[in-house]
């Protein structure tokens, strides 16, 4: 059932995909030309108000979507997401409105010229599309089938989310391998084999059912980009031959690269603290920022190529020139005929066929330095404050494109070597990904199976490295940046050094709340109301055993569970194995996605609350424990790489008395132990 579950996703998923790119390039594709038929008839104020106005109408309704429906389909959602695999469960970010709103909000936004991208958006989708398939629906609307009870658990529902965010990854870009990848090295804190082989499953889905629907769009029957289709930069798919005397360039290329990504992180870092001030003065301010960047991107879009010359169309092109209204290296703008002009040609394009154009061989002599120069500062800014509004909105493609347009200025800047533009535009990118995202492995194999040729493969690995080094010396990689200013707690892959001066006992805190094993109804209900924990120990007092003695972990939901049913005993009695007979495996699944059953929905009566509860027969009596004296950095790494949500911490040594009155923990009256929470 799990590998149909992974199948259903990639299938959805890419179909998606498709639908969002082909979306996406004709409504656009309409905007430009009806506003390149204007330029063509001369008339520029009106072509200026017409593309102004469309690009202003997109991004309003994509903002009042997203503010007024479902305010978590708001940016990227990459980070979001990786938070909840980390375990961090983030209200609402997989339920089905947000879902909608981050397809319909995504295509709306990227289409209204924004320079952000739909690639983090994807990935959200794809990840909300796996939750909400593995808990059977959603139970607000009543769409939860009790014959996927078994999938209703946190372990399986994390899993699919995993595969969900791969196959986002791998309908963005086609790059199935970087997919599986991207999940592995920047998304799950948890990794297995079968949940390897399941996420490469589903982006194989996705890699041919993408394949298949590209060979619609090679009919020319994609709409008004005609073979535009789906991204894929094959542009640079020729033999190159290269030497030990081209690669200082390369190298002096990964250096800045770096240090612009941890610029642009920073920059990207005090502009989102600015706009969370002003979204938190109410909705309308968002959606009049939203307004305010859409008409200055407009104005700049349309007025800088004003400032480029026109130049003439070269001799030996392969395609029409000048392009008049369509997709294409050489947009007419306000040139004569026989004539294009450069900087409309990048700015008067969606970011993927300006990258097309940025990445094409054989151009060396398209573009001017100083249009390259104002189109790499254009992006720059605008990428950074573009990101950040109410709408659907990606990092991914704007970084690739000023990447690509910083590394196209390199070369330009270097001359003659064996390397063109176009490969130097594309370690551009690699560059700028390496020092905003700090990612390696997938990065470079998103980035071979964009421009699909392998013999890149050991300049990209070298700039990809030297980015991340440099950009790591400033700060940190530009999704843990959000997840800060979003309050998600992350727990990092790596101990810091001081962690291994420090034992787990030194940073428990209290006091401990324990349960008995039989547990009066009152003390459970206080304690939950009392406290954020979502685990407790459960202790057998000398009455059950001959000294306190920790027989297991029970969990809140679990918890929640047994009071709402109300199988409550009169006396403290055992009740062995009868106690499951009230009870079945569905009573303790999930039945959606939201939080389930809180504390404060159940009532009990004043009789009810000095009853007894038996937590024997429902509790973990194999919970993960370790010593008080454990170093804290190895507890973190068995924290996170087993994927553990509770850890116990159990005295070094038998009796309780003697360690109540010799530690110096923080632990309540007659507890047995110290535990670390994910809370």
């Amino acid at each position: 059932m799990k590998w149909i579950f992974c199948f259903l996703i990639g299938l959805i998923v890419s179909l998606l995909g498709f639908f969002n790119n082909l979306a996406v390039e004709n409504i656009a594709g309409l905007k430009f030309v009806v506003t390149s038929n204007m330029m063509l008839a001369r008339k520029f104020s009106a072509a200026f108000v017409v593309f102004a106005t469309s690009n202003l109408g997109l991004t309003l309704s994509a903002s009042l979507i997203t503010a007024f429906i479902a305010p978590e389909a708001a940016g990227s959602g990459i980070p979001e997401v990786k938070a909840y695999l980390n375990g961090v469960d983030a209200p609402a970010i997989f339920s089905f409105r947000t879902l909608l709103v981050k397809i319909v909000g995504s295509i709306l936004a990227v289409s209204s010229s924004l320079n952000i991208g739909k690639a983090g958006p994807m990935v959200h989708t794809g990840a909300c599309i796996a939750a909400i398939m593995g808990q059977g629906g959603s139970k607000k609307f009543r769409l939860t089938w009790k014959w996927l009870q078994v999938f209703k658990n946190d372990r399986d529902r994390r899993d699919l989310v995993t595969c969900g965010s791969a196959a986002g990854i791998a309908a963005a870009f086609r790059a199935p391998v970087g997919g599986v990848l991207f999940s592995l090295e920047e998304m799950a804190s948890w990794w297995r084999s079968a949940l390897l082989w399941r996420a490469f499953f589903t982006t194989a889905v996705v890699a041919i059912v993408l394949r298949a629907l590209v060979d619609v769009c090679l009919r020319g029957e994609c709409g008004l980009f005609g073979k535009g289709g789906l991204i894929m930069y094959d542009v640079t798919s020729e033999n190159i031959s290269y030497h030990l005397s081209d690669v200082p360039p390369v190298l002096l290329l990964a250096v800045i690269g770096g240090i612009l990504g941890s610029v642009y992180n920073h920059l990207l870092n005090k502009l989102l603290q600015i706009y969370n001030l002003i979204n938190r003065k109410g909705t309308a301010y968002k959606i009049i920022l939203a307004c305010v960047i859409s008409i200055s991107t407009s104005c700049l879009l349309f007025g800088l190529p004003w400032i480029a010359s026109c130049r003439p169309c070269p001799s030996d092109t392969s395609e029409p020139c000048p392009t008049i209204g369509r997709s294409g290296n050489y947009k007419k703008f306000q040139c004569p005929p026989g004539y294009y002009n450069d900087l409309a040609s990048l700015f008067f394009n969606t970011n993927d066929d300006a990258i097309k154009n940025l990445f094409s061989k054989d151009t060396d002599t398209e573009f001017h330095r100083t249009s390259m120069l104002l189109f790499f500062a254009t992006c720059f800014l605008l990428s950074t404050f573009s990101y950040g509004i109410v709408v659907p909105a990606g990092l991914f493609v704007p970084v690739i494109v000023t990447g690509a347009a910083y590394g196209r200025l390199v070369g330009m800047c270097v001359g003659s070597t064996n390397l063109n533009h176009g490969l130097f535009a594309v370690l551009g990118s690699a560059s700028l990904l390496g020092g905003s995202m700090r990612m390696t492995v997938s990065l470079c194999v998103i980035i071979l199976e964009l421009t699909d040729n392998l013999l890149l493969l050991p300049l990209i690995m070298i700039v990809l490295l030297i980015s991340k080094t440099v950009a790591d010396v400033f700060n940190g990689n530009i999704y843990d940046l959000i997840m800060t200013l979003k309050g998600f707690p992350y727990l990092e892959a790596h101990a810091e050094p001081y962690m291994r001066q420090l034992t787990v006992g030194d940073v428990v805190t209290g006091p401990l709340q324990i349960f008995h094993g039989i547990e009066k109804v009152g003390n459970i209900v206080h304690v939950l109301k009392t406290t954020g924990h979502n685990g407790f120990p459960v202790v057998d007092e000398p009455l059950l055993s001959s000294s306190p003695v920790l027989f297991g972990l029970i969990v809140r939901a679990h918890l929640i569970t047994l009071l709402k049913k109300k199988s409550f005993l009169t006396t403290p009695t055992l009740l062995g194995s009868d106690a499951f007979s009230q009870f079945s495996a569905d009573d303790f699944a999930k039945k959606g996605l939201d939080h389930g059953d809180q504390i404060g929905d159940i009532e009990l009566s004043e009789e009810e609350l000095d009853m007894f509860v038996d937590l024997h027969p429902f509790t973990n009596t194999s919970p993960y424990t370790v010593v008080e004296t454990m170093s804290l950095s190895k507890a973190l790494i068995l924290f996170r790489e087993v994927g553990l949500r509770h850890l116990l911490v159990i005295p070094k040594v038998s009796g309780f008395d003697y360690l109540l009155k010799n530690s110096n923990l923080p632990l309540a009256e007659g507890s047995s132990c110290g535990y670390i929470d994910e809370a």
